[in-house]
């Protein structure tokens, strides 16, 4: 049961989100490929990182 609890923990954490427009999100998006930005991601990294 232990192990179950963990796991749910750990898989929680990678994935939690990063506020948009927050240094972290831009630095994710930087790593991210540009073919898999979305619209909304790519307009959102134009408001928030480069301006």
């Amino acid at each position: 049961m232990r192990r179950i609890a963990l796991l749910l923990f750990l898989t929680t954490q990678l994935m939690a989100c990063t506020e948009v427009g927050s240094e972290a999100w831009c630095e994710d998006m930087d790593a991210k490929p540009k073919g898999d930005w979305t619209a909304n991601e790519a307009g959102d990294y134009a408001k928030h990182c480069v301006f």
